[in-house]
């Protein structure tokens, strides 16, 4: 289907106001852009009933934890943000965490990992897993039940979600379920959808490009499961996931076929496509109908996946 109104109408504000793109600034630019693109995206900041930063003692990392109301210990989703490896903070994962901390309910808990290319690959995987590690040994002062602990994550946070269980597989924890959020899952992919991705004033191929050249610390590590989930030699044993993909994005194929890997090696999964929407739609609640859509999906599945568990 062609893209849907409201992407079109954003689209044509980007071309009438000639919008860079991320790849053309200096990343000191595009990290500053793209915090103020994602917060007006985002809409209004949605109230929760308590948000709290804590550091991690051992690592220095920065995390913040978003809890609705509740007592004692709540299903926990730790949430990676999107960026390319290079771009997002905390700040930018600010407004999917307080909708889905709502709209599960559960606590949600982000992780301020570093950033390439200052930290390459394997950085940010080992920020994440160990996070996940420690928030999970932390059970207890953070109210976290363990048995309904979930990872989750948009774009290169859907890939380092994706990461963590399998890192989590054979080194712990035990994770109730993912959620993948047009995640990157191989290096160098020439599929349909990444050779269709040229649209100059929408995420596009050099946009992935540019992103990964940044995050390697040379092409071979491209090949590594962790850096390429899509590539590992067993997808068996890993948690119930929800894969979303986006029509008119480039990862869209790769996060599919992943979606199919998932499945056959035996995993629940429950793969959506959103239809006339591009990359990045899912922080975009703010002005994007598809995007509460996909929140509210999103919550939807988590919940009875919580249940489940």
């Amino acid at each position: 289907m062609p893209l849907d109104p409201q992407v079109e109408e954003m689209r044509a504000k980007r071309a009438a106001d000639n919008v860079p793109q991320l790849y053309t600034q200096t990343l000191a630019e595009a990290r500053a852009a793209d915090l103020a693109s994602i917060q007006a995206g985002g809409g209004e900041v949605e109230p929760v009933h308590s948000v709290r930063d804590v550091v991690m003692e051992e690592s220095g990392l920065t995390l913040r934890i978003y809890r609705p109301v509740g007592d004692g210990p709540l299903p926990t989703l730790v949430y990676f943000f999107g960026g390319g490896w290079t771009l997002g903070s905390i700040e930018t994962a600010d407004g999917v965490c307080r909708r889905l901390a709502n709209l599960v309910p559960c606590q949600v808990i982000t992780v301020g990992y570093r950033l390439a290319p200052e930290n390459p690959f394997p950085a940010a995987v080992n920020d994440c897993h160990r996070a996940t590690q420690w928030i999970a040994a932390h059970a207890v002062e953070l109210g976290v039940d363990v048995a309904r602990l979930a990872v989750g994550g948009d774009s290169a946070g859907g890939n380092l979600a994706a990461a963590t269980t399998l890192l989590g597989r054979d080194s712990g924890p035990s994770l109730a379920a993912q959620l993948l959020v047009y995640p990157n899952t191989l290096y160098g992919s020439d599929t349909a959808s990444m050779r269709a991705g040229d649209d100059p004033f929408l995420f596009n191929r050099t946009s992935v490009n540019w992103y990964w050249k940044h995050y390697l610390r040379d092409e071979s590590d491209g090949t590594n499961p962790l850096a390429s989930p899509l590539l590992a030699p067993s997808h068996a044993g890993l948690p119930p996931a929800l894969v979303i993909t986006a029509e008119y994005d480039p990862l869209r194929d790769e996060g599919e076929y992943y979606a199919e890997k998932l499945y056959a090696a035996g995993v629940p999964t429950h793969l959506t496509r959103y239809e006339g929407m591009p990359h990045g739609f899912y922080t975009m609640s703010g002005i994007l109908d598809t995007a509460r859509k996909a929140l509210t999906d999103s919550a939807d599945w988590l919940r009875k996946t919580f249940t489940d568990a």
